[in-house]
């Protein structure tokens, strides 16, 4: 891009996505760090593409391009690394404890792309529809991965609480 006024568009959009969106990334990937190496590498590749994507939704364009970046973080992973010893869930421990901290804990138990479904449909408040967008797949495997991940997150959270008694 060489042209000013998109420039200036785009450093306006980041200023507002970045806040919007490193909590996105963060969830996604478990790890503040990541997250951040994460929506650093979108907002790099959202500039290149910046003409075709502004006059349209770029924040969902974003959000599509953080799952996908950490969908495809994981595969690379997985074929660089012995899988025998690599986590399918993000660690629950990592980072400083807060306020919401078992639940966090919880969210972070969650396989990826269930994991994904809530962040997306609680934290970023989509719809459903919006979510299958998101993500590539249907509205019912949607409906399915966020029915399965707010039971285990139930169960989790009442095994916290019990274990806190």
């Amino acid at each position: 891009m060489s042209d000013p006024t998109e420039d200036a568009a785009y450093a306006a959009f980041v200023e507002v996505a970045w806040n919007r969106h490193m909590g996105v990334a963060i969830l996604l990937t478990g790890d503040r760090h990541r997250g951040e190496e994460l929506l650093q590498d979108c907002l790099v590749r959202l500039y290149v593409r910046w003409r075709r994507v502004g006059s349209t939704d770029p924040h969902a364009y974003l959000r599509r391009m953080l799952v996908n970046g950490n969908v495809s973080w994981w595969r690379r992973r997985q074929r660089e690394l012995p899988t025998a010893g690599l986590p399918d869930h993000a660690d629950p421990r990592s980072g400083p404890y807060e306020p919401h901290e078992d639940l966090r804990r919880a969210l972070l138990s969650l396989p990826r792309r269930q994991r994904a479904v809530v962040v997306l449909r609680h934290y970023e408040d989509l719809t459903e529809k919006a979510v299958a967008a998101a993500l590539g797949c249907t509205v019912g495997t949607v409906k399915n991965q966020h029915s399965r991940a707010m039971a285990r997150l139930r169960t989790a959270l009442r095994d916290n609480q019990e274990a806190a008694r």
